[in-house]
């Protein structure tokens, strides 16, 4: 073997021979982060249920009774929705950030930026992780909800489109959280004074027409409020806005967010020692 041999063996050697996208590492990727969740799955899929069962309960015995109509349609039948996309969004978030989080604090995220796979498909595999996650979830809520409530689907479509976009935007915004943060003290703060506050002022538990106009103009820009608004027109087919607007309004905070996710990763921002 001469020595052009040698060179052309070791140039072939760090080469991508798997065409233009690592579909196989991306795959194993979203398929890990989908085991992660599904080995607590007492965790992911019956805690989701019982706090929604919670809130229920709580707000039936609390105020139910004493409270009439809200936009056409009993107060319960009303927060159902809410309750499913608040808890879809929360572990949606949770997913891609603990995972992150966990692999700095453990010091194994070189496992995840050693294998051959570029920013785009490292963001593809944990936003799909987080996806399933969120999908699990609401399929479970939605079947409790028509159960227990006898809340079905006016319009399913919405009801998908919302759910997904809401866990791709909550997947990105766990990423970028679990990126950022060195400590779990520091993703907690996040989830805390970000993700919490935001959930709540978007029309989770009321319709924001109750709202001061400060704080209506303050929940029309909050993306949380379109997602809500885009599952409850599914749901049960009213909604304080229209779902074209809300899904223009998160389509785009999607590309932000994935965007950032895709800038952080490629740079290596706070990843790398």
């Amino acid at each position: 073997m001469n020595t052009g041999d040698v060179m052309h063996e070791q140039t072939d050697m760090g080469m991508r021979r798997f065409g233009r996208v690592n579909w196989l590492g991306t795959w194993t990727l979203m398929r890990r982060e989908v085991k992660r969740f599904m080995n607590v799955w007492s965790q992911t899929v019956m805690a989701p249920l019982i706090n929604a069962g919670l809130f229920l309960m709580i707000f039936t015995i609390a105020i139910g009774p004493q409270r009439g109509d809200v936009m056409g349609v009993p107060f319960m039948t009303f927060l159902a929705p809410g309750i499913l996309t608040m808890t879809v969004i929360q572990n949606a978030f949770a997913n891609t950030s603990s995972s992150l989080a966990s692999a700095k604090v453990q010091g194994n995220i070189v496992d995840t930026l050693m294998p051959p796979l570029s920013a785009a498909e490292l963001v593809t595999g944990y936003i799909c992780g987080a996806v399933a996650r969120g999908a699990l979830v609401a399929v479970v809520i939605a079947l409790g909800c028509w159960v227990f409530l006898g809340v079905g689907m006016v319009n399913p479509a919405w009801v998908v489109i919302f759910v997904l976009l809401g866990s791709v935007l909550m997947g990105g915004l766990g990423m970028i959280a679990g990126i950022f943060a060195n400590k779990f003290d520091q993703l907690s703060a996040i989830s805390n004074f970000l993700v919490t506050p935001l959930a709540f002022l978007s029309g989770t538990f009321y319709s924001i027409d109750a709202l001061p106009s400060w704080l209506q103009a303050m929940s029309h820009a909050n993306p949380f409020f379109y997602i809500i608004d885009g599952v409850r027109r599914g749901m049960i087919g009213v909604s304080d806005s229209s779902p074209w607007i809300g899904l223009i309004v998160v389509s785009a905070a999607c590309a932000l967010v994935l965007g950032i996710c895709w800038n952080w990763m490629d740079r290596g921002y706070r990843l790398k020692a």
